[in-house]
């Protein structure tokens, strides 16, 4: 069953462009990860302060090993500082 997620951020005034370097990061390391099907950031172009990632993933295992990956831990322990807000919503489970 995959696992589609989007994940919205709120930057800070003064943490936009820190936040965007932050969330640029992980695309790359996240894409190349076993069980990945889909992974982008976006930035609203009207609000440049906020972001959204969508993600895919093949199944519960694969995003189990995303969120246990090197690049992972460094955005999850560096991110608040530059965030005013962040939420979650999954958006589908197919079996």
């Amino acid at each position: 069953m995959t696992i589609t997620k989007r994940v919205t951020f709120i930057a800070k005034p003064d943490g936009i462009e820190k936040m965007k370097e932050l969330l640029t990061a992980m695309v790359i390391p996240s894409q190349a990860e076993d069980g990945c099907i889909f992974y982008e950031i976006f930035q609203y172009e009207n609000k440049p302060e906020k972001f959204m990632a969508v993600e895919t993933w093949r199944d519960e295992a694969a995003l189990d090993g995303h969120k246990a990956s090197a690049h992972y831990k460094i955005y999850k322990s560096s991110y608040e500082p530059y965030c005013l807000d962040k939420y979650t919503d999954e958006l589908e489970v197919l079996g």
